[in-house]
């Protein structure tokens, strides 16, 4: 079973390159967020660039991705039906991972 931190790096892999086939920024990841009690935070500085940090230790892993997937709506500015094909094609970038890595 691969560490919290490992999983971390290979979720952002997957879904920084689901994110840039769709012709979508992918914002910085990191972990944990520096603001206390904070799960995640986003942080959108003025040049439009996006930081995203989540809090990995202690949680399940779909609520990381869950929280990293937000982070690329948000980086992207999406909403309505435009973000729910986002967040749908991310997903299916997640699970194809997860049943690529259980062959």
């Amino acid at each position: 079973m691969e560490s919290p931190s490992l999983q971390f790096a290979g979720m952002v892999r997957t879904l920084g390159g689901a994110a840039r086939a769709r012709g979508l920024v992918v914002p910085g990841f990191r972990s944990p967020p520096k603001v206390p009690g904070a799960e995640r935070t986003i942080r959108t500085r003025p040049d439009g660039s996006c930081s995203v940090a989540v809090v990995v230790k202690g949680r399940p892993l779909e609520a990381v991705v869950a929280d990293l997937i937000e982070g690329i709506i948000v980086a992207n500015r999406l909403s309505g039906a435009e973000a729910t094909r986002v967040r749908t094609h991310l997903w299916e970038a997640v699970v194809g991972r997860s049943h690529t890595e259980a062959a």
